[in-house]
């Protein structure tokens, strides 16, 4: 994992290419000098809590604004300068996509379909994201799900060579949500290269090749997702059949451990009697399991629930970029 936001690359396969790309607004800097590689059809995911400058980086990609500082490159162009010439390579899936309540899914679609050379077919296009059934519903009478549908249905249509999606799974209902999941997969797995900005860290994890992490205006850590969650400490969760009372916490902690671990400790980790051992200063073995168990079961205990090894990408996300984005994640 590396904090610097790239990997060593071969020049003619990257799509994305940003090296320390800046971005103030009167005294408020928003970007501090990102750098990052996006290889050609590969996903990267690109997270951060509201104000990390998430927003301000795909715009500067997609050319709506100009860097103050660094060098941008997206398929071989400078979207300051190329723009018209990638608008039609580019498809970009955003939150609020600015469509006429009055419209309708397939007005909508065969209005956009004109703007390029070789545009997907507009009716079976909303037959691929389950819009056939509303392709005449008004677009304010759509529901949250069917308008992000819509917005993906929109940045599929010109058949891009890099697809930009914003949260493309908000507001979707279960069914939904897998299904625009296959999609994107399929999409990437066909070579499309892709930009996804999510609060979703579960989409990260089944689909990101890389993902950055985005905090302050710079990238605090980027690698693929294994990479990011093997670099947190190691840890072991597990879950009781009742709960352990106070003074008995450190003498688990130094039974699992052997005694051979001064810093690690039991802590609580959530409601229905679930706790953490961190502070271990190697991973979790055979042994460790045994002692833990057999302290337990001398005192009754069972183990209903044992995980082993490091965080999981959200823990690791929070533990990034702190408790603005745990107070971010609550309210989202």
């Amino acid at each position: 994992m590396s904090a610097a936001g790239h990997a060593p690359t071969a020049a003619d396969g990257v799509a994305v290419r940003a090296r320390d790309v800046r971005k103030s607004y009167g005294a408020r800097a928003i970007l501090t000098g990102v750098s990052f590689d996006v290889l050609r059809g590969e996903l990267l995911a690109l997270l951060g809590p509201n104000g990390a400058g998430k927003t301000t980086t795909v715009e500067i990609l997609e050319g709506y604004r100009r860097a103050d500082g660094g060098s941008v490159s997206v398929l071989g162009l400078d979207p300051a300068k190329d723009g018209g010439a990638l608008r039609h390579r580019i498809g970009l899936m955003l939150q609020e996509g600015g469509i006429d309540n009055r419209s309708t899914p397939r007005e909508v679609l065969r209005l956009y379909a004109k703007f390029y050379r070789d545009p997907e077919d507009p009716d079976a296009l909303l037959e691929a994201v389950d819009l056939g059934r509303a392709a005449t519903t008004r677009y304010r009478r759509l529901s949250g799900g069917e308008r992000q549908r819509l917005s993906l249905a929109v940045a599929l249509l010109g058949r891009p060579e890099l697809l930009v999606l914003d949260e493309p799974t908000a507001g979707m209902d279960p069914a939904a949500k897998q299904a625009t999941r296959e999609r994107i997969a399929s999409l990437r797995a066909a070579g499309t290269t892709i930009m996804l900005t999510t609060h979703e860290l579960g989409d990260v994890e089944r689909l990101a090749d890389h993902v950055a992490v985005l905090d302050r205006g710079r990238i605090v850590a980027y690698g693929t997702p294994a990479e990011l969650t093997g670099a947190g400490a190691p840890r072991v969760r597990f879950r009781l059949s009742a709960a352990l009372a106070e003074v008995d916490t450190p003498a688990l902690a130094e039974a699992a451990t052997g005694g051979q671990g001064p810093k690690a400790r039991v802590t609580p980790a959530g409601a229905g009697h679930q706790y953490e051992l961190e502070g271990l200063e190697a991973a979790p073995d055979p042994a460790l399991v045994a002692r833990l168990a057999a302290w337990c079961a001398e005192r009754g205990l069972l183990i209903t629930e044992l995980r082993l090894g490091s965080a999981s990408l959200e823990e690791r996300y929070l533990e990034l970029v702190g408790a603005d984005a745990a107070a971010e994640a609550e309210g989202a």
